[in-house]
């Protein structure tokens, strides 16, 4: 069974593409005819352009995907069912720590494409998270599952590599979305949209710590200065081949 089968559920409800972050990727996508979304999920930053075709393992997934989206295929990275250059470019929108094999996956992607590959994954936590303050599994459960930019580039070759600042107001709900919201992690819904706490044993204690330290103006003496901020930098990037 495909993780998100289990974990999925009503995932197109809180993780919607955010604009922003939407007008950054689709600038390395254009002037694509034929794009192959690999591990597409529901079809978050997936672009509306004829030639789009979506890979997924999890029905849960593909049966949330809106009316409209491009035609997937249920499969998964690692064995892609194309032809070798069957599309201009592949592209993985926060997929890699799903994969099985990640370095297979981008060898398939390669291969089917082409050597053209754009990637909107996460490095680090480039500004310490005070969630992790709260959860500090986070670092343990999802640093070893996301490779670096060397690790990328061992099996890419040449990328370029750009940042991806999360507004204070992200309307897509990955991990960091709420940087500037502490609120919402006391949301079992949010939490529900966000692979890592499904990895989280026993969440409990420490949501009651956080709900005391938002009741007691404790959070907003310690991390308060947030609350200024339009945009942070927690880790995200775009990686995309370069070919010559």
């Amino acid at each position: 069974m495909a993780r998100y089968d289990t974990i999925g559920r009503g995932y197109a409800g809180r993780r919607r593409p955010d604009a922003r972050i939407a007008a950054a990727l689709h600038a390395y996508l254009r002037g694509n005819q034929r794009i192959l979304n690999i591990g597409a999920g529901t079809g978050s930053y997936e672009p509306a352009w004829p030639g789009v075709v979506a890979v997924e393992p999890s029905r849960t997934m593909i049966g949330q995907r809106p009316a409209g989206a491009a035609p997937v295929v249920q499969g998964v990275a690692e064995s892609l069912p194309f032809a070798d250059d069957s599309f201009d470019l592949a592209m993985g929108v926060l997929t890699l720590h799903h994969w099985s094999d990640w370095r297979q996956g981008l060898r398939e992607a390669l291969r089917v494409a082409g050597g053209r590959v754009v990637l909107l994954t996460w490095f680090d936590f480039t500004t310490p998270f005070w969630l992790c303050d709260y959860f500090p599994q986070i670092h343990e459960l999802d640093r070893p599952l996301f490779p670096g930019a060397g690790d990328l580039a061992d099996t890419l070759g040449e990328i370029e590599v750009q940042t991806v600042p999360v507004p204070h107001d992200c309307s897509d709900g990955f991990l960091c979305a709420y940087w500037r919201r502490p609120q919402a992690y006391l949301d079992p819904a949010v939490r529900a949209s966000i692979s890592t706490f499904a990895r989280i044993p026993d969440p409990e204690g420490a949501l009651q710590r956080l709900r005391h330290d938002l009741d007691s103006g404790d959070w907003d003496r310690r991390y308060g200065d947030l609350r200024a901020l339009g945009e942070c930098d927690y880790g995200y990037r775009i990686v995309s081949t370069v070919t010559g």
